[in-house]
């Protein structure tokens, strides 16, 4: 009865994480699609730029941050420790 309780309460939280991202979608507001649709080329090439540095540092990081972790993973790793060994814990 247990089993069945926690494993419902976490495909709820999955659920909810998954549809928590739906509010993004707001962001193509009619008025911003409509300021965007009406303006110049230069305003166009300006705000795909503005995506691409607003985009590509993140990643960047996230990447590195993700080469680092996978590089040193096996640095806080101890040995097993044998019988003969001094430590108590």
């Amino acid at each position: 009865m247990r089993t069945e309780k926690s494993l419902r309460w976490c495909s709820l939280v999955i659920v909810l994480l998954i549809l928590a991202p739906l509010p993004a979608f707001s962001q193509g507001c009619p008025l911003c699609y409509t300021q965007a649709a009406a303006s110049g080329a230069r305003f166009i090439a300006a705000l795909r730029s503005g995506i691409l540095v607003l985009a590509i540092p993140p990643m960047f990081l996230s990447v590195g941050i993700t080469v680092m972790a996978y590089r040193k993973r096996n640095q806080f790793h101890q040995a097993d420790v044998g019988p003969e060994s001094d430590r108590s814990w």
